[in-house]
């Protein structure tokens, strides 16, 4: 029997499956995509994240960056981390490191996707649907023969036999729907754009800039690429969501290196992180917004304390240690949100944070 199925091969799920075997547990991560994957996202790792990383063996380029700097027309203010820099890093570069990683440490990646899930006791059930049922079956059947066998209904699957399952698929996770674990909604939605500019980085901090319909944020990932992701809960284009940031567009030169793309609705509400031997980690496990930028940071330290309590046999732990984890986050993403859907206290974020800069380091340091 597999010892962790992991569905979903995003950076959540691979640090889930590489926490795994450094622990000692055989590990099979199920993706459907092929590949390095891209997505929205502000490509931002907190020192934290980036020391996750080196911690389970993964060392990558990047582009390394002091801190944070709000903007917001002729206000600013700014604060530097006070345990090292964080690292702006491509997506698809992150992707590929984690997924060498893995690969050296004996993990499994299956192509397919995990459908229905059923559990007893002991074990886990989960029906994975492969795009190539053969390279499914011999792929998972190599890293543990006794775990598999022929699904009896449905062509092109496979049951998988696993002492826990863990949910890494995603801001819209199917599987967090199919346990019935999702929370209604909150509004205003809000929604994220990001392109990469082909040119050399202006500053070595992630530059917030805020307008009254949304933020920009721009990563430096490279000596000559900077990526600028747009938060907003207005739907329309790129182009007209940067038109808000006269100061900002004036310093994108270079020409776009990618092309947009989108991700959203981001305020993803969850009743629980545990059902059973089911477990949820990364956007999975819930997500309030990506103004703080500590996704990817909170992702791969999720998936550390994830496997820390399957190997103490208390996987129920889990929910406490998610919330502790993310607590900081939760309470500072969620007071800006509430300030930013009234204008008038919107206009004075970046004022106020000018006025106080201790208390805007504290809140960097906190976060970082």
């Amino acid at each position: 029997m597999i010892d962790v199925l992991v569905a979903g091969g995003g950076p959540a799920g691979l640090a889930t499956a590489i926490h795994a075997a450094l622990a000692g547990m055989e590990a099979v991560v199920v993706e459907p995509r092929t590949g390095p994957v891209d997505k929205a996202c502000g490509e931002g790792l907190m020192p934290t994240g980036a020391a996750a990383l080196r911690s389970i063996g993964v060392v990558m380029e990047g582009r390394p960056f002091r801190g944070i700097r709000y903007l917001d027309g002729r206000h600013r203010v700014q604060a530097a981390f006070r345990d090292g820099p964080g690292l702006g890093v491509r997506r698809t570069s992150l992707h590929a490191a984690l997924s060498r990683r893995a690969e050296e440490l004996g993990v499994r990646i299956v192509p397919g996707h995990v459908g229905s899930v059923r559990q007893d006791a002991d074990a886990v059930h989960a029906t994975v649907h492969g795009t190539g049922h053969a390279a499914v079956h011999a792929a998972v059947h190599a890293a543990a023969d006794a775990a598999v066998r022929e699904a009896g209904n449905g062509r092109g699957s496979t049951e998988v036999r696993a002492r826990w399952l863990v949910a890494a698929d995603g801001l819209h996770s199917p599987l967090r729907a199919l346990l019935g674990l999702e929370l209604p909604a909150s509004r205003p939605r809000r929604y994220g754009l990001r392109r990469h500019y082909r040119m050399a980085p202006w500053t070595d901090f992630v530059e917030v800039h805020w307008a009254p319909g949304g933020e920009a944020y721009v990563t430096p990932v490279g000596d000559d690429l900077i990526g600028v992701a747009v938060l907003s809960s207005q739907r329309r284009s790129y182009p007209e969501h940067l038109a808000e940031f006269p100061d900002l567009l004036s310093l994108l030169e270079g020409p776009p290196a990618t092309r947009v793309r989108g991700a959203g609705p981001l305020r993803q509400r969850v009743r629980s992180r545990v059902a059973g031997r089911v477990l949820l980690v990364g956007d999975a496990a819930g997500y309030v917004d990506a103004l703080t930028g500590e996704g990817l940071s909170l992702a791969l330290l999720s998936a550390e304390a994830l496997v820390g309590c399957l190997r103490a046999g208390r996987p129920a732990a889990y929910e406490d240690a998610w919330r502790r984890l993310s607590l900081r986050h939760r309470l500072l993403t969620a007071a800006l949100l509430e300030a930013r859907h009234h204008p008038r206290s919107a206009r004075m974020i970046v004022p106020a944070a000018q006025r106080l800069p201790a208390l805007f380091r504290a809140a960097v340091r906190a976060l970082a």
